[in-house]
């Protein structure tokens, strides 16, 4: 059966104390609403929906980044969470199957879970909400089971004492049949204490009309909701520690592994090795027997098999490292392809450029891509050598075999197996050191007088 995502990313969240949509907000360098996605992406669905609020413009924008395929509809009054599904009806126009209601403030709902809601509906439910054992249920809606089946959701404000002390919460994560649900919808009124919308109301309509309503349930962390800026540190917090014990599931060593940080999309091969305070950003591939040393910082790059990074280096976006190349401390690639085996070990910049396979280069060396307006690239050949404190001046080409004398500016290209020398000849004055500090010294001494 087909299944679909409605995702409800309207809210503000005036509780986070920001000008950023709330949903924007990250956790593992990804809006809040991706991960959301991201769980619903195991259902292979179809059509995927995200209802915009506050800041539509930004989150339109952030979805089209970082998904294009995702339509985003809007919700211009927040009228409660019925009337945000009721958004998502045109685009959904014509679909069957089952649709799955999940929060763009709650990233942790897992695949499974989601699995779980699609066999019940299979087993007859025409409307499946996810509950939770809560350890206190203080504020959440309760759901009123009698006889194995869910008889209907009650909001905090409309409980009873009775009601009160049912521990079995509701989520707000739901799953019906797309024809029924938006058939229920219809049926949802706003006679309640608050005015709104509520599709909790769904499941007492659906009871009314004869329709079965079941309730599925996952771990109270699942459900965990990002509301303010240390609910927002927390999540980050368990995000990180899930992938963190995920790499060391799938192979990979982690000497300290409370102190490295990991992207959405970090993939790590097995046998690779990360030493304390690694930090990564979106972007990253790293194949199997990698050595990524400490306090290094990589986004956007990929790194070969063998290969080892740092201590203290940055990779940027476009970077590409061959097979056991070698990017030592205190050097930064951006945009640059390093072939099998080079090494560029200490005090580099490389960036716009094609490092050649087997090349070595030296210390201080720097490729200056950038005139003010313009990048231009760098090319250095397989096995070339290029001195320390070689300045490379792009665009420029360093042959093949080709070296460079150490402290040179490489203004033109230097053909294959061919020496490079770019800095003016040495001049030495025998004695004048002496009669410089002199001076200077007579001088500091009469102007302490």
């Amino acid at each position: 059966m087909p299944s679909h995502l409605i995702v409800l990313a309207a809210g503000q969240g005036s509780r986070m104390m920001s000008d950023l949509p709330k949903v924007l907000h990250q956790v593992g360098h990804a809006p809040l609403f991706m991960h959301a996605l991201q769980a619903g992406a195991a259902l292979d669905p179809e059509r995927r929906v995200l209802v915009a609020g506050h800041g539509a413009d930004e989150v339109r924008a952030a979805a089209a980044e970082h998904d294009e395929d995702l339509v985003v509809v809007l919700q211009e009054e927040q009228l409660g969470t019925a009337h945000a599904v009721a958004q998502a009806r045109e685009a959904l126009q014509g679909a069957n199957g089952d649709v799955f209601i999940l929060y763009g403030d709650t990233p942790f709902i897992q695949p499974e879970t989601l699995s779980m809601m699609a066999a019940a509906r299979s087993g007859g439910a025409a409307v499946v909400v996810l509950g939770f054992e809560a350890a206190d249920p203080g504020r959440y809606g309760r759901l009123v089971i009698e006889g194995g089946d869910l008889m209907r959701i009650v909001e905090h404000k409309e409980t009873t004492e009775a009601e009160r002390a049912i521990t079995l919460c509701n989520s707000g994560v739901v799953c019906a049949d797309a024809e029924v649900l938006f058939d229920l919808i219809d049926g949802v009124g706003n006679d309640n204490s608050s005015g709104e919308y509520y599709l909790t109301d769904i499941v007492g309509i659906a009871r009314e009309r004869g329709l079965r309503c079941a309730a599925v349930t996952c771990d109270e962390s699942e459900t965990m909701g990002i509301n303010t800026r240390a609910e927002l540190a927390r999540a980050e917090a368990i995000f990180q520690a899930r992938r963190r014990a995920a790499m060391l599931e799938d192979g990979v060593t982690l000497t300290a592994p409370e102190t490295v940080f990991f992207a959405h999309d970090t993939h790590v091969g097995r046998d690779a090795v990360i030493e304390p305070h690694v930090v990564f950003g979106p972007g990253v591939t790293i194949e199997s027997g990698a050595t990524i040393r400490a306090f290094s910082h990589l986004e956007g790059c990929h790194v070969g098999a063998r290969a080892v990074v740092g201590p203290y280096a940055r990779l940027r976006p476009g970077a590409e490292l061959g097979n056991d190349a070698k990017v030592g401390n205190f050097v930064e690639i951006k945009s640059a392809e390093i072939g099998e085996g080079a090494k560029i070990n200490h005090l580099t910049y490389i960036g716009d450029a094609a490092v050649g396979e087997g090349a070595n280069i030296g210390a201080g060396t720097v490729t200056c891509n950038y005139d003010g307006v313009f990048k231009h690239r760098t090319e250095i050949g397989a096995r070339a050598f290029i001195g320390s404190s070689t300045m490379l001046v792009a665009p420029v080409r360093v042959g093949v075999e080709a070296m460079t004398a150490s402290g040179s500016v490489i203004t033109n290209d230097v053909p294959d197996g061919a020496l490079g020398l770019g800095r003016s000849r040495q001049v030495v004055k025998e004695g004048l050191a002496r009669k410089l500090m002199a001076k200077l010294k007579a001088a500091k001494m009469k102007r302490t007088n």
